[in-house]
């Protein structure tokens, strides 16, 4: 055989058959551009989503430093600031130990010096005015001017009041700037100027390693030529700066590395690796269905083309190029369309993802990565290569002989006749037209079912989120008050200096709809905890007397109720007799509690110790001896406890608790609400503590359910989104078998026709034809969900604590009326556009 191998007229042939194929092209080309926007959609989302978490992270850890030493002094920041490994290096120095004004209770504020550097790395871009320079002149941030009642205006005077090392100071200061400030920060910040500093040197010596005191510490953010390795590059830092790693060492320095960095805290573990994987593999398989069949079908289609290309010399590899250029031309009209459509997508569906996340309010904004759209259109790219691989195979292997012999169906015979007694049904020449090519019929099924399957699974997983859980775990009631500093992170509620008030809890019980409430009283100085088993433990405080520090609560009904009960029994008549005691055990995020954790056995004997004294004298205390006996173990929450979880906690009812405790202090109060005044009961705590009483504040099963719900929501919309994009794509595809169906067999059509078939008929044998596919989709479609909600859903939920599985199929069985019509319909429609010729002329193109 004589083989061409004038390049130039490959391409004349191939462009010229691509100009041919318009119907295949414009669907190909969708099809492509649904796999490139599946691709682009997935990675903008994921990649938006995690510069957005990272950047969002960067800015409430202080700033987008590498690493950072803390509370380090001046000899030790020149020390170590000309090491070759740091690019950049900050000094920031905190000026006082906390800011005490009254304005500030609901939100810590900080008090600082920052250099330029600092300035930058913290992401420091001041609204208006300028950086202080004078003594008196500092800048803040917009909420901590405004809970000052400052006006944002340059010169505005306020007044601070600051601890510095346990003492009380107030100092005047002018405003010289101001800049907004960012949601994703609940900390207020204020920055001072560096002749203040110099102002006040004396007063900033900072000795931390003796006293622990914060004032005039130095904490070094710093910058490295990149975030590789940024743990190790932080320890040649420190030890060939002269500086020890070891925490009991005389010369170790504090330090970390940011964490919000993904290089530090991301790590790809086998499970993970296998979903992205997955994830990856399953798109290239939905996109490759499609294609695949596009050019399957095509070859098919135009297989006497190329049989007559091979009788003029053609070689197969030279068919193979063909193929694969057309395959070319298609990707670069297809791939950019669906790479700028998946962006904007993706783009617009970042925001919910962040508001799922504990950064909700923040401002979100999604670059246009060129890895995004590299790697979108490098795997749209190899997914049209590897779909075409096959098509073009058999295009290069078959001979001219059977090429002008090819119908559409299969050409080999196993020497059979079916026999039938019932004469040509047309329901069954549909069936048997299915089976002519078994494969294509397998891949159009497949692609329709992917999309049903995958919906059925995302609103199984919506499903699945267990409102009940989550609100238990967070809400053991419909309100929770208390004072604001017992609701911060870290909780710093200490005793009587930031109870919860009796007027507050007076003014919720004269709401409407109030139905029970409960005190739950707590100090963490008021009990100890003979040491009677001679532990020695050094995680947890003793007094002067050996004895362990221990949290002990006293709960009303309400609260006392509302406990977990873990093992032994929960009696409230043998509680209320003073002579038995529960003991409090962590639990983990599926509330499995940590037993090893526990320091009595139920029916063991526990001694504690209340005091009459003075905290300067405490060795000359008059000790008080309980002893109780332990009933059994209960789970310790942030709703009964003061969520510092120190691992040593007890709980009795409040009146032995009060019977025990000098002045008992009311560390929070529980209460519900009848369901009709929920939403105004939260009106009332919002008004309530912005005006009456500014140091309380709330928590609500009204701001735990919206969370939840959003979720939710956040899940069904994107993956809502992605099943009607692979939706598409199975319609697609469905549409093409069809067409593709009807222009391979126009002979054939033709001469049913010629024999007596109706147009009526045949529109009912493709009709039929396109049943059989909505019945094979359907039976496959509710196989794989079944299986697939059983096999992965069910263990994925077991894994996940706000997850309870839920075997749902109604958004799949939902869907299968809308699949009957497009099996009727698409038949019909396809046919009436390609239904022009007359049968005459039809006949002659087989001629």
């Amino acid at each position: 055989m004589i083989k061409v191998k004038n390049k130039k007229v490959i391409r004349n042939l191939a462009d010229k058959s691509f100009k041919v194929n318009k119907t295949r092209n414009i669907i190909a080309i969708v099809a492509i551009a649904l796999t490139s926007l599946l691709f682009t959609t997935l990675f903008t989302m994921g990649i938006g989503a995690v510069e957005n978490l990272q950047r969002a992270t960067m800015r409430q850890v202080g700033g987008d430093g590498h690493a950072v030493l803390k509370y380090i002094t001046d000899d030790e920041f020149n020390h170590v600031k000309n090491h070759p490994l740091i690019k950049e290096i900050a000094y920031n120095r905190i000026l006082s130990d906390r800011v005490m004004n009254d304005k500030f209770l609901k939100r810590h504020t900080e008090f600082w010096y920052y250099d330029d550097v600092g300035m930058k790395l913290g992401f420091i871009e001041l609204k208006e005015g300028r950086k202080p320079a004078v003594e008196n002149e500092v800048i803040a941030d917009s909420k901590t001017l405004q809970l000052l009642g400052v006006p944002l205006e340059v010169g505005a005077p306020l007044r601070l009041k600051l601890d510095i090392r346990g003492k009380e100071v107030q100092r005047n200061f002018i405003l010289s700037g101001w800049w907004k400030s960012d949601p994703v920060v609940n900390v207020g910040q204020i920055f001072a100027s560096k002749a203040y500093v110099d102002a006040h040197a004396q007063e900033l010596q900072s000795n931390y390693k003796k006293d622990h005191f914060y004032t005039g510490t130095i904490s070094a953010y710093m910058m490295f030529d990149n975030s590789l390795d940024l743990r190790g590059k932080l320890s040649k830092v420190i030890t060939e700066s002269g500086y020890s790693l070891d925490e009991d060492a005389p010369n170790y320095i504090a330090n970390n590395v940011n964490w919000s960095y993904i290089s530090t805290n991301f790590s790809m573990d086998t499970e993970t690796i296998i979903a992205l994987t997955s994830a990856l593999l399953l798109i290239m398989f939905t996109g490759y269905l499609i294609i695949y069949n596009i050019f399957q079908i095509s070859v098919m289609r135009d297989i006497r083309f190329y049989g007559l290309l091979k009788t003029i010399g053609i070689s197969g590899k030279q068919i193979r190029r063909i193929i694969r250029r057309q395959a070319l031309i298609l990707s670069a009209l297809g791939i950019p369309i669906g790479l700028i459509a998946g962006f904007f997508i993706g783009k617009s569906l970042v925001p919910f993802i962040i508001n799922m996340s504990v950064f909700n309010g923040t401002e979100i904004s999604v670059s246009p990565n060129p890895w995004i759209f590299v790697g979108s259109a490098l795997f749209a790219l190899i997914t049209v290569m590897i779909s075409t691989f096959k098509p073009g195979r058999v295009a290069s292997s078959v001979s001219p002989v059977e090429a002008v012999r090819y119908t559409g169906g299969v050409n080999k015979s196993n020497g059979k006749l079916k026999k039938s007694t019932g004469g040509a049904k047309i329901h069954l020449m549909a069936r048997s037209n299915l089976g002519r090519n078994k494969k294509r019929t397998v891949l159009v099924v497949m692609s329709l079912s992917l999309s049903l399957v995958l919906l059925n699974t995302v609103f199984t997983l919506s499903q699945s989120f267990d409102m009940d859980k989550f609100l238990s775990k967070f809400n053991d009631t419909d309100f929770l008050i208390a004072h604001a500093e017992y609701f911060q992170v870290p909780s710093s509620f200490s005793g009587h200096e930031n109870e919860t008030t009796e007027s507050f809890i007076k003014a919720v019980q004269a709401q409407p709809g109030f139905e029970e409430g409960g005190r739950l009283y707590g100090d963490l100085t008021a009990l100890t905890a003979e040491n009677t088993k001679g532990i020695i433990d050094d995680t947890q405080n003793t007094d002067a007397r050996g004895n362990f520090l221990v949290e002990v609560y006293g709960l009303e009904d309400l609260p006392l109720h509302r406990l977990q009960l873990i093992d032994g029994e929960l009696d409230f008549k043998k509680l209320a007799s003073g002579k038995y005691i529960l003991e409090g055990v962590e639990l983990n995020d599926n509330d499995k509690p940590y037993m090893e954790s526990i320091h009595h056995n139920v029916g063991e004997n526990v001694t504690l110790h209340s005091s009459v004294g003075t905290a300067d004298a405490p060795l000359d205390r008059e000790y008080i001896t309980h002893n109780f006996t332990v009933l059994g173990h209960v789970g310790i929450k942030s709703t009964n406890s003061n969520r510092l979880y120190t691992g040593y906690n007890f709980y009795l009812p409040a009146d032995i608790y009060k019977s025990l405790v000098k002045q008992p202090v009311v560390m929070s109060y529980a209460f519900n609400v009848s369901s009709f005044q929920e939403a105004s009961m939260q009106n009332f705590l919002k008004r309530y503590t912005e005006t009456i009483e500014p140091m309380m504040n709330y928590e609500s099963k009204i701001t735990s359910r919206d969370a939840l719900s959003g979720m939710q929501t956040t899940i069904i919309m994107i993956g809502g989104l992605l099943s009607l994009i692979i939706g598409l794509i199975g319609i697609l595809n469905f549409i093409n078998a069809i067409l593709t169906s009807i222009l391979t067999r126009r002979n054939e059509f033709a001469m049913l026709q010629s024999i007596g078939m109706t147009k009526k008929q045949l529109r009912g044998m493709l009709i039929y034809e396109g049943l059989y596919y909505v019945w094979a989709t359907s039976l496959t479609s509710i196989l794989l969900a079944v299986l697939f909600s059983i096999l992965i859903v069910k263990p994925f939920c077991n894994l996940l604590w706000l997850l309870s599985y839920h075997f749902i199929i109604w958004p799949l069985l939902a869907l299968l009326p809308l699949l009957l019509l497009l099996g009727i319909l698409i038949p019909v429609a396809v046919y009436s556009m390609n239904d022009k010729q007359s049968i005459v002329e039809r006949l002659r193109e087989s001629e």
